[in-house]
């Protein structure tokens, strides 16, 4: 039962925000909305739950923090692959059907990961997990464009931070099932979870249409400097993210001895943060203006993770990353708003080029950075990521496309 404003739940904010809205989607009747934020918070559960098993897996087929970083590009190349096929399929049978089954294919993954003997296998493994990371973030993406379309009103930023709260609930609890009952047990439960949260809403899910026959507009790439200039700051605010997703918990072991449960905190607190901002991140954007909430957002990403770099403490480590979240958590949504909003470009061109540049961010430069680490430490990677964040603040007046499109009527 949800309490009243005047009651106590010990969680904390960012759980009684999930738990609202939950109650809220169940008042309004809005099953399709439900239906698709549970798929953002599947695909944010199970790569929260990786996040943990990192340092495992290094551990487990003795394998150096390059070699880690190998296996991991696997996850990117799976990814970055698996992103265009679904575009054709979506347009051909909707994203209802596409979402569903990718969230039925990425549920097991990581328990085939677990059960990799080998280099090979492992890296396997890795690559049909981003691959479905992947193509299940293309459809849901779509599926919530289709629904807010339904139900004539925006429901994305929401979605995305119910992914973030997945994010963190895969993070912290993986790293303390690890701790307790082993890897083989924590993959076991992350794909009971993830199937049945699936099979719970499977028949909720909007049925969209297939896109009917158009006049189709020319493809090419933008002309305009601008929209690679708002897909650079996208494609920096994405690696730090990447970073921590990846590289976080190991971070935090090798520079602090921490066990298991205490490093998949970084990666959890991050998300966390993350979730619970970009829950009002449409309320930021509309009362501040789109540039001066994106400057704000990266000074405190900047001021976070260089307060991570620096930290002499574990507690003090977690704590930076968590700021970063918050101001990470609504600088990839106003960049993209403004690539959409981009005169003189066709609807999603602009879209298209900068959601690409970003992700390809998040997802090919951890790999790197495990190269860089054997020499550096993190310590120093985290710190040269914060100054990224700055050049976005620097740039902030790229987004002020942003605010054109309207608020809408509720």
């Amino acid at each position: 039962m949800i309490r009243s404003r005047s009651g106590t739940i010990p969680e904390g904010p960012h759980f009684m925000t999930c738990i609202r809205r939950l109650h809220l989607f169940h008042r309004q009747g809005s099953r399709e909305r439900l239906a698709v934020s549970t798929h953002f918070l599947i695909n944010g559960f199970v790569v929260g739950s990786w996040a943990p098993k990192i340092p495992e897996l290094g551990q487990r087929l003795s394998i150096s923090e390059s070699v880690l970083g190998l296996m991991i590009l696997a996850f990117g190349i799976g990814s970055l692959t698996m992103m265009p096929v679904m575009g054709p399929l979506i347009a051909r049978f909707g994203s209802a059907r596409p979402m569903k089954f990718a969230a039925i294919a990425l549920s097991p993954t990581l328990l085939w990961l677990t059960l990799a003997p080998e280099i090979p296998l492992a890296a396997a493994a890795l690559f049909l997990l981003g691959g479905f990371v992947g193509a299940m973030d293309i459809a849901m993406n779509a599926n919530a464009v289709a629904t807010e379309q339904h139900l004539r009103r925006a429901i994305m930023s929401s979605c995305h931070g119910f992914w973030s709260f997945g994010g963190f609930m895969g993070a912290t609890a993986g790293g303390l099932m690890i701790e307790a009952a082993g890897p083989l047990w924590h993959a076991t439960a992350v794909m009971a979870i993830a199937s049945a949260l699936t099979l719970v809403v499977w028949p909720l899910v909007f049925e969209d249409k297939p896109a009917e026959s158009t006049q189709m507009h020319k493809i090419r790439l933008p002309r305009s400097l601008l929209a690679y200039l708002i897909g650079l700051m996208a494609l920096f605010s994405m690696v730090p993210e990447g970073a921590v997703l990846d590289w976080g918990a190991l971070y935090l072991r090798q520079a602090f001895s921490a066990d298991i449960a205490t490093s998949g905190l970084a990666f959890g607190a991050f998300a966390a943060a993350m979730a619970t901002t970009r829950f009002a991140g449409d309320i930021l954007r509309n009362r501040f203006g789109a540039v001066s909430t994106l400057r704000i957002s990266a000074l405190i990403a900047f001021a976070g993770l260089f307060s991570a770099a620096l930290a002499p403490h574990p507690a003090l480590a977690i704590a930076g990353f968590a700021l970063s979240g918050i101001g990470i958590a609504n600088v990839a949504p106003i960049l993209f708003s403004a690539a959409g909003n981009l005169p003189g470009l066709a609807p999603g061109i602009g879209l298209s080029l900068v959601t690409f540049m970003g992700y390809s961010g998040l997802l090919a430069a951890p790999p790197a950075i495990g190269f860089v680490a054997e020499s550096t430490g993190f310590k120093v990677i985290f710190a040269a990521l914060a100054l990224l964040l700055l050049a976005v603040f620097a740039k902030a007046e790229v987004a002020r496309h942003a605010d054109m499109r309207q608020p809408e009527k509720a």
